[in-house]
């Protein structure tokens, strides 16, 4: 299977559906062999249209893997009892392995203190401060990684080796400091033993430090805040962002129209680059694989 197409410009584009299909049709032969089913269940509060698609596709994916996929689907009016009662039944279920709350949730529940209450055994989102403090401490053997940043460093594996380089210290910069995706990003950067440099939006001369890095993973959540005259020529660049901005025209409904785009320049980033992730069809589909790869741990370890 080709994970990288070469783009006119030079750059290889990565591919990250034809890498996530890859690790799915994966965890679907080790459930095969394993002999028990993947619990997972998902829980939605509200009805954010993009969380309800996101909550159907990764009911799609663990279908597709031989999984026992459960949906909790809740009122918007839900209170943080209620919610956390749920997850406490989910924790105490032995069929379910897997529990993901679907953010962002309603004003009147606490956010943190719902993700803390998941079981860290069973928190495949990698959110709970003790897989956070386990992937700090190196001990991937027993965390659950934030699903973003474990599927972008496949892609970035995937790329190096196509470019027939090691990441082993290279410098990279992780543009971004979120609990998500940033802190998590560079801890897995550091065990595979590249210069990390953490920065953000209020980075001084972020170009300069950008200009310096042989790996960008953009997770700021500007859309196109990293130019493409910053990157580094031969750089390999990872945009997580996915950001929804004005298009050209209208809709047959006569809606302006609209479009994806990442935190990076895309068109020229890539005219530097010597590998790049698109948006849309780069990270996205990853984030998607790679909780399914989480659920497939909790289980495997469970058993």
């Amino acid at each position: 299977m080709t994970f990288l197409i070469k783009s006119e410009s030079g750059a290889l584009i990565i591919d990250g559906k034809a890498v996530a299909a890859g690790v799915l049709e994966g965890v679907a032969t080790e459930v095969a062999a394993l002999g028990l089913k993947p619990g997972l269940a998902v829980v939605l509060v509200g009805e954010d249209p993009a969380s309800q698609v996101y909550v159907k596709s990764k009911g799609r994916a663990a279908e597709t893997c031989g999984f026992h996929s459960v949906q909790h689907t809740l009122p918007r009016e839900t209170t943080q009892a209620d919610l956390i009662a749920l997850v406490q039944t989910l924790n105490a279920d032995p069929a379910i392995h897997g529990i993901l709350v679907q953010l962002p949730l309603p004003p009147q529940i606490d956010s943190q203190l719902v993700l803390e209450t998941i079981s860290p055994a069973k928190d495949v989102d990698g959110f709970h401060p003790v897989n956070a403090g386990l992937l700090a401490i190196g001990d991937r053997k027993r965390a659950l990684v934030p699903c973003t940043p474990a599927g972008s460093l496949i892609l970035l594996q995937t790329a190096a080796k196509e470019l027939g380089i090691s990441i082993a210290g290279l410098d990279a910069v992780v543009v971004g400091r979120s609990n998500i995706v940033g802190k998590p990003m560079a801890q897995l950067l550091l065990a595979e033993s590249a210069t990390v440099t953490i920065a953000h939006s209020r980075t001084r001369d972020l170009a300069g430090v950008i200009a310096r890095a042989d790996i960008v993973v953009a997770a700021v959540g500007i859309p196109e805040m990293i130019k493409g005259a910053w990157i580094k020529p031969g750089a390999i660049v990872i945009d997580v962002g996915i950001n929804r901005v004005a298009g050209e025209g209208l809709t047959a409904q006569g809606q302006p129209k609209t479009r994806l785009v990442g935190d990076v320049e895309f068109a020229a980033a890539a005219a530097r680059a010597a590998a790049i992730t698109p948006v849309p069809g780069g990270v996205g589909p990853m984030t998607i694989a790679m909780l399914m790869s989480n659920t497939l741990s909790a289980a495997r370890r469970k058993a």
